[in-house]
């Protein structure tokens, strides 16, 4: 079948023709990638420090990963969580050890929403069991800032309430907090609740650490009263933080996480692996899914998660992102439109002095780098794990050149 469109329509106005106008996108065709770079149409290459919303994690085109799926497309495709796959029980033992939870037990699916949801069920299974007849446990607490997907539930778990509006009414069974108020989480945790959710580095909130404090005192509010912590990681983890998973950085530990993203590399994959009693709420038909944890995408992630750890890039995303905070703190000193840089690891934020980011965005584009402004004053870097020092530097160069572009305030 060909297009209705005439011969000749650009790209972008076949999409309009045929895809809802769910995103706002940019005006660059990317055509291929290889390693930290990517080729548009045109052949123009660019420096790739987005890496598709913290997913390429190993860069683009990988040969362990390419490979991998490969060989599993040639061997076996599909047949359903009704059977035992290989690829599929390797990935839970690789996780179980990265995690460093032999007890763990994982739930695979596609996507960082679909995991998110699974928690959900998870904790609204657990508070079920452990509720009263005169009590209710369903509630759950999440932060202000905090983004966790865009089903209905993940929705109204995500802390943003510009979000929520054109789809109002979505419940009232989440209460969020202040990302920074340990006493109001504390005090919004009661025995009504099954779990309180977070993420170690708010991504879509900007960029936006969550203090020590908040993250002690969520752990000992889910203690005191039988809830669960549960993790998002969809963003953090597969060693982007400078540890394999950001509450690993922490003085906490989950007993829910939620993955997806870096896993595997672009594929669409996501998880959650819960450990304690929480990995015993389960039981056969309380979840499922036709196509999480196929063949092909767990040899993927089974690759990804081998590569990261036989080149030693959770160590090296330690030491690069210490050196793109110390770049962005001396940036901050030397250009006005600079106000600091915040993040961890290789998940950071330039902050700016003013709402520009989206100009930077545009300007660093043109000049062959890809960054994304997170918010109207902050833009993102999300570089892949196997960038090497000549990239960082080049990246910065584009950004103050990007910078010094800027109309005057």
């Amino acid at each position: 079948m060909s297009s209705p469109q005439p011969p000749g329509a650009s790209l972008s106005a076949r999409e309009a023709a045929a895809l809802l106008p769910t995103y706002a996108r940019q005006p660059v065709e990317f055509v291929a990638g290889e390693g930290t770079r990517l080729t548009d149409r045109e052949g123009r290459r660019y420096l790739d420090f987005l890496c598709g919303l913290a997913v390429t994690s190993l860069g683009h085109a990988h040969p362990a990963v390419a490979e991998a799926v490969a060989a599993q497309a040639r061997q076996l495709v599909h047949v359903s969580n009704l059977f035992y796959t290989e690829p599929q029980v390797a990935l839970a033992e690789r996780l179980q050890a990265a995690l460093g939870w032999p007890e763990g037990r994982a739930f695979l699916c596609n996507s960082g929403a679909e995991a998110n949801e699974a928690a959900i069920k998870l904790a609204r299974r657990w508070g079920k069991a452990r509720g009263t007849a005169s009590q209710d446990k369903v509630r759950v607490v999440a932060l202000s800032g905090g983004f966790h997907g865009r089903t209905l539930a993940t929705l109204l778990a995500t802390g943003n309430p510009d979000k929520h509006t054109p789809f109002e009414p979505l419940g009232d069974w989440v209460t969020h907090v202040p990302h920074d108020d340990p006493a109001e989480l504390e005090a919004a945790v009661g025995d009504d609740v099954c779990a309180v959710w977070l993420e170690v580095v708010q991504g879509e909130g900007g960029v936006r650490p969550v203090a020590p404090e908040m993250l002690k005192a969520a752990r000992e509010a889910c203690d005191r009263h039988d809830a669960l912590l549960v993790v998002d990681e969809v963003q953090t983890g597969i060693g982007r933080l400078g540890a394999w998973f950001g509450w690993q950085t922490t003085e906490i530990e989950p007993d829910v996480v939620c993955l997806a993203k870096a896993l595997a590399n672009g594929l669409p994959i996501g998880a959650i692996v819960a450990r304690g009693d929480a990995a015993g709420v389960f039981g056969p038909g309380d979840h499922a899914t036709t196509f999480g944890g196929g063949p092909v995408v767990c040899a993927a992630a089974n690759a990804v998660l081998d590569t990261v750890r036989d080149e030693g890039l959770v160590a090296r995303a330690a030491d690069l992102g210490a050196e793109l905070t110390a770049r962005g703190r001396a940036l901050a000193e030397t250009h006005a439109e600079v106000s600091g840089i915040r993040g961890q690891g290789l998940l950071q934020a330039l902050e700016l002095a003013r709402p520009v980011a989206a100009q930077v965005r545009e300007k660093a584009l043109e000049r062959g780098l890809v960054v994304n402004d997170v918010r109207p004053d902050a833009v993102r870097l999300s570089p892949p794990l196997i960038i090497d020092e000549h990239d960082l530097d080049e990246a910065l160069s584009v950004l103050t050149d990007s910078l010094d572009a800027l109309e005057p305030a």
